[in-house]
């Protein structure tokens, strides 16, 4: 990915200033991304997308066609994160398919969430749980969710996930590629994140 959000910009002719204040993004971290010294959170990454005017998964494909039929093997996932990445790790899924209204990732929260900050983006969530326990931690309550649970979400509502227990849950994300920040279309305003 890290070479894909310099190559999206070089070829959009975009500084990296004007990427940075495109995004929210500020450009020290946005150079350590492009460098590969930082990976960017789901929420950064929608941010970035936005601000190149691409879908979210582009960002993590290759592919200059992408297919209508993808099959991505359990072997095949490709880490997004270092394995020891201390915050959420994630793998990417069906990142060649063609033109799609979400993004899956399979994730695997922390069991600490105290340093990480909530996170906020345009667009909708789904999270399911396929193996452990994990918490959606949102501002105003806290959903505990078990092997088989899900929940639905709108994630302009800042939150973060943890795993419950003495190892990481294992969990499908499903984030929509959605512009539309309320029913009505308008606009609301996003905090501005690393």
């Amino acid at each position: 990915m890290i070479n894909r959000v310099r190559q999206l910009r070089k070829e959009r002719l975009m500084t990296l200033e004007a990427l940075a204040e495109r995004s929210g993004v500020t450009k020290s971290y946005l150079s350590k991304v492009e460098r590969g010294q930082s990976t960017p959170s789901i929420a950064v990454c929608a941010s970035l997308a936005k601000a190149l005017e691409v879908p979210l998964d582009s960002l993590f494909s290759e592919a200059e066609e992408l297919g209508e039929v993808t099959v991505t093997r359990a072997a095949e996932r490709q880490a997004l994160t270092a394995p020891d990445e201390p915050g959420t790790r994630y793998e990417g899924m069906a990142l060649d398919a063609g033109s799609k209204g979400m993004t899956p990732f399979m994730l695997y929260p922390p069991l600490d969430t105290d340093p990480i900050p909530f996170r906020d983006h345009p667009g909708e969530e789904f999270v399911f749980v396929h193996e452990g326990r994990a918490e959606l931690i949102l501002p105003s309550r806290v959903v505990t969710l078990d092997t088989g649970d899900c929940v639905y979400f709108k994630a302009t509502t800042p939150h973060k996930l943890r795993s419950l227990g003495t190892k990481r849950a294992t969990v499908l994300l499903l984030v929509t590629n959605s512009d539309d920040d309320t029913a009505d279309g308008a606009r609301i305003a996003h905090s501005r994140l690393p």
